[in-house]
């Protein structure tokens, strides 16, 4: 279900890379489907998709405001869903699929795939390895050089626009992955740039116990450089720069090439220590095709899913918590 930059770009290479067959396509954009896609159909709705023989499982990849109508249509014509991410507008929204899913016996995951991106990976084996020991601050940012306002869904509220649903669903995610739910958060999210109808940028500040989290994004950052700064009782680790695979699909990098997912190492992150200088950490290779190589094992061997939509509805609580603490100007407890 549609053929935008996520299902186009990101989403139909580690589909065809994981041993899937696209056989039909929602969307408007038939040229494109012809190039990339010659054997699979173009059809003009969800109902003529789900008529296809034989189909395992739909892919949502349209705007945030269908997920939910179109998913629970998939389920309950039992056919299994990945939904792009956020898997809905609410928690209620996500409460319905997650319910449907089990009723129909479906299988239901989300694609937050960058929780295989390079960095974040390299960040899971610093933390398993307790190499900054206890920690007590992590800071991830997203911020970009964006100045003007584009045409196109995410930027209208009435689509599911905005950054806190757009790049704040993986940040979030990430956190949570990381430390799980926090006791408590703040949050400012706000539209900086002239014309714009949503958010374009947010600071969320967390906490648990001893830690605090910190998660922001700007539209409006022409220094955007930083990504990571994590500080633990017994050193720090920093972090500049994007995981290559969302540029290495862009160029038709297959994800099954050996360059595929590595960082170069001038953008590896470094830790350092007080009075011992700071060295480069190497990076984990990124892997987003593992996530449609575990969702065909889940189909085909009952394995779990990659992310499921219990994970996901939790970033949803995040988000509407943010939104809360944002209007009402106070710290909410969760």
């Amino acid at each position: 279900m549609g053929f935008g930059l996520s299902a186009r770009t990101l989403q139909l290479p580690l589909i065809l890379a994981a041993g899937m067959s696209v056989s039909g396509v929602v969307t408007r954009q038939v040229p494109a489907v012809r190039e990339l896609l010659p054997g699979a159909r173009v059809l003009p709705d969800l109902e003529a998709l789900l008529a296809l023989q034989p189909l395992d499982l739909v892919v949502i990849g349209t705007p945030n405001h269908l997920h939910c109508a179109q998913a629970l249509l998939a389920l309950e014509h039992g056919k299994h869903v990945v939904v792009d991410k956020p898997l809905a507008r609410t928690t209620l929204e996500a409460d319905r699929l997650i319910a449907a899913a089990a009723h129909h016996h479906r299988k239901l995951a989300v694609f937050h795939n960058r929780r295989w991106d390079s960095d974040f990976l390299t960040i899971e084996k610093i933390l398993a390895e307790n190499r900054l020991g206890p920690i007590v601050s992590f800071e991830a940012r997203w911020d970009r050089y964006r100045p003007a306002v584009s045409t196109r869904w995410r930027e209208h509220s009435e689509f599911g626009g905005g950054m806190l649903f757009d790049l704040g669903s993986h940040l979030i995610d990430q956190s949570l992955c990381l430390f799980g739910m926090p006791q408590w958060l703040q949050a400012d999210v706000f539209a900086q740039r002239p014309g714009a109808m949503v958010d374009d940028g947010f600071e969320l500040r967390m906490g648990k116990d001893n830690l605090r989290i910190s998660l922001g994004v700007s539209s409006i950052a022409a220094d955007h450089a930083l990504r990571y700064r994590i500080h633990g009782l017994e050193g720090s680790y920093r972090k500049s720069g994007m995981d290559p695979q969302e540029a290495q699909l862009a160029a038709g990098v297959s994800p099954h090439d050996d360059a595929f997912g590595v960082e170069p190492q001038t953008q590896w992150g470094r830790v350092a220590r007080d009075g011992s200088g700071e060295h480069a950490v190497g990076a984990e290779r990124g892997r987003w095709l593992e996530f449609y190589q575990a969702m065909r094992q889940s189909i085909e061997a009952d394995a779990p899913v990659p992310v499921s939509a219990q994970q996901a509805r939790k970033v949803l609580a995040i988000i509407e918590a943010a939104r809360r603490s944002n209007q009402d100007g106070r710290r909410i407890e969760l």
